[in-house]
């Protein structure tokens, strides 16, 4: 029997909602991990059963990042820790952004983002990380900014066919994209504007906020940046904006339709100082089009005015059909879509403030 699975990661704790297959009624377990910020977590279902991650950020310990091999019932975490800068690099992590399995060819690799902006790979399931020292030791590094949420690698897509190719995103630093490896390393960010920069059309330093892409359709890449969102048809070498028909440039999350490369998700926000929901409603806008037009959906999500913007990872699909949908906000409301955005269901409110999400459905 199928079962479906929902990580809701807050500023004070984890709650995992499970369902049937049909994902229409939901229950909610926690809070684990409380009182620790959980900032990233992730679903691996390429072995014979499902692994979770959990980022933690405790006041106390630090950073962390801890996996479950029974749908969260248990955690663990190696006695010597999971993930740590080795001393040569004269860095302290700060907190784990992503955590990302990688396609089901790679076998046991997990990749991780992290602050201050750093790309680390796992070879044991998620266990344990090594730093990724050609993306570290890149000479850019110097000069990458630090957004308001801090300077941190929030985005991983490695190529879903070719292990030598993956795109990151990092605040304040834009995309980058290796094809050896992980050895070298070079800016992908042409046609990204930056109005905030003396010169709008930089090489890198672009306020990306997260990046999309559809596993069979790997140069389709898509952008939501701090004013922008973007289409890529080539890899990431040209980037197009996208944004006329919303309501607003400005906002956090972009996600793809797990079966429809042409098929994405954002969630608009009146820019910069207010960063709340345009028109101070709750709307998830959806394109079908790969841009070219977007409608709100609205359907069961509230119909009074709503002040709580949805962060970068709060808003998420799972490779159910239909595809789920899925979206947490700032005020502590998590809602789900079981028809690919057409209508919605309350899974939680009065959570801390939610910061990631991410969901599968299991067999």
């Amino acid at each position: 029997m199928s079962e479906a699975v929902l990580l809701i990661g807050t500023k004070k704790g984890l709650w995992i909602g499970r369902s049937d297959a049909g994902r229409e009624h939901w229950t909610l377990d926690g809070p684990h991990f409380e009182m620790q910020g959980v900032y990233s977590v992730g679903v691996d279902t390429r072995g014979d059963r499902p692994r979770l991650f959990a980022g933690g950020t405790s006041e106390h310990w630090g950073p962390a990042v801890f996996h479950s091999d029974d749908l969260g019932r248990s955690w663990d975490e190696p006695p010597e820790g999971s993930i740590g800068f080795p001393a040569d690099a004269g860095a302290s992590l700060e907190r784990v952004w992503q955590i990302q399995p990688a396609p089901a060819d790679q076998p046991g690799v997990v990749y991780a983002g992290a602050q201050p902006s750093s790309l680390w790979r796992s070879t044991d399931g998620g266990v344990t990380f090594e730093l990724v020292r050609g993306l570290w030791d890149h000479p850019h590094r110097k000069d990458w900014g630090e957004g308001f949420g801090g300077q941190a690698i929030h985005t991983v897509l490695p190529h879903p066919t070719d292990p030598d190719r993956m795109s990151v995103a990092m605040s304040t630093g834009g995309v980058y994209q290796t094809e050896d490896g992980g050895r070298t390393w070079r800016p992908a960010n042409h046609g990204i504007k930056a109005y905030f920069l003396p010169d709008p059309d930089p090489e890198f330093g672009q306020c990306v906020h997260k990046l999309a892409a559809h596993p069979d359709a790997p140069d389709r890449l898509y952008a939501q940046n701090h004013h922008g969102v973007y289409r890529s048809d080539d890899g990431g070498a040209i980037w197009k904006s996208i944004a006329d028909g919303l309501p607003s440039d400005f906002g956090f999350p972009i996600v793809v339709h797990p079966h429809e490369p042409d098929t994405v998700y954002v969630f608009p926000l009146i820019a910069d100082g207010n960063r709340i929901p345009t028109d101070a409603q709750c709307r998830v806008f959806r394109s079908r089009d790969a841009g070219a037009t977007w409608e709100p959906l609205t359907k069961g999500l509230p119909d009074v005015p709503s002040y709580a913007p949805v962060l970068r990872d709060a808003l998420c699909v799972d490779a159910g059909s239909p595809a789920g949908v899925y979206v947490g906000t700032r005020d502590g409301c998590v809602y789900a879509s079981a028809d690919a955005g057409d209508t919605w269901t309350e899974v939680a409110r009065h959570l801390p403030d939610v910061l990631t999400i991410r969901a599968a459905v299991l067999s």
